[in-house]
């Protein structure tokens, strides 16, 4: 009988030291060093250790150091990798599309409405991630989508063919949605990206935003054209088995500052978006198209007529079909 009481006392220290030992997690992220968002994500490292009182450290792992997005996402479902805040992989689910369907929101409110606290694709994306064994912990709204291109285009407003080659990653609605606004569009991995651009293979990038542009094709964008083709978000994740090592106090110090970090990058994003299109005229000398509201709108009209309905049809079509209705619904 003392035998067994000491059996399970020493078990119990056991578990109350493992609870009491500092957890440093590792987080991935796609951008360099000192960009906006490695900023942001060690401030919030900081956030997370003074909220916990040291238990919880969060190192951050900048430019993809511990492996493109898709492997990241991939490592962090099994526990390889803790965390990581970053694009949504479709190549683990294709029916993560949903997150980047051109044109699903035109403007900041509609894509708050989408995208932020309580929104249909949000809450969609939970869901997914869930299946993956991974718990979503915030939406990092980035920026509206446009084209970079090394040369200029007379007809930027335009989506009739224009003859010139961008590159696009390799997601069927980044394809489709290259192609309806008249370009030839050219699927090339990221890490050849800049090459491909510098060299002529393409002439141009579709697939990111001005910040985007900035931080990686910086050399090669003489001219940027604001398309508002997709609402760039990243999503803050974590491993449920990183998750469930915390105790439920420090877990529910994570959440609470990830929803702060949520909230405040809500609150600056649009005018981030801005200063990053500002910062290629002032920085880089490049041509900042405007385009007007109609040409805008032609541009969104075509690509939903063309990109949305072979896109369903990747993903799910009633599937996805429920959740566009419910996004229409959300913006009116």
């Amino acid at each position: 009988m003392k035998h067994t009481f000491l059996t399970t006392a020493a078990a119990a220290l056991m578990a109350l030291g493992s609870y009491a030992s500092a957890q440093e997690l590792k987080m991935s992220h796609v951008r360099p060093q000192d960009a906006t968002i490695d900023v942001e994500l060690r401030a919030f490292s900081a956030a997370v250790a003074e909220a916990t009182g040291g238990d919880v450290t969060i190192e951050i792992f900048p430019a993809s150091a511990l492996g493109d997005y898709t492997t990241v996402q991939e490592r962090i479902s099994v526990g390889a990798i803790d965390m990581a805040t970053q694009p949504a992989a479709t190549a683990a689910d294709r029916r993560m599309q949903i997150s980047s369907f051109p044109y699903l929101a035109g403007n900041w409110e509609q894509a708050r409405a989408v995208y932020g606290p309580g929104g249909v694709v949000r809450e969609v994306m939970v869901d997914l991630y869930a299946e993956q064994d991974i718990a979503m912990l915030a939406a990092y709204p980035v920026y509206f989508g446009g084209i970079s291109l090394n040369v200029d285009n007379p007809n930027a407003g335009s989506v009739e063919p224009n003859g010139i080659k961008v590159r696009v990653p390799g997601i069927k609605s980044f394809q489709l949605t290259g192609e309806a606004l008249g370009y030839i569009p050219s699927p090339i991995p990221f890490s050849e990206a800049f090459t491909a651009v510098q060299t002529g293979v393409v002439d141009g990038v579709i697939g990111s935003g001005a910040e985007g542009y900035y931080a990686s094709f910086r050399d090669v964008t003489k001219t940027y054209i604001p398309a508002n083709t997709h609402f760039e978000v990243w999503y803050m994740i974590i491993s449920n088995e990183s998750l469930a090592d915390l105790s439920d106090e420090d877990q529910a110090a994570l959440k609470e500052q990830a929803a702060a970090f949520e909230a405040t990058r809500w609150e600056v994003a649009e005018a981030d978006q801005g200063r990053n299109e500002q910062r290629l005229v002032d920085d880089l000398g490049a041509t900042v198209v405007a385009l007007s509201d109609a040409e805008l709108a032609a541009m969104a009209a075509k690509a939903r007529a063309d990109v949305w309905p072979a896109v369903l049809e990747d993903v799910g079509a009633d599937w996805g079909q429920a959740i566009l209705d419910e996004v229409a619904a959300a913006a009116n």
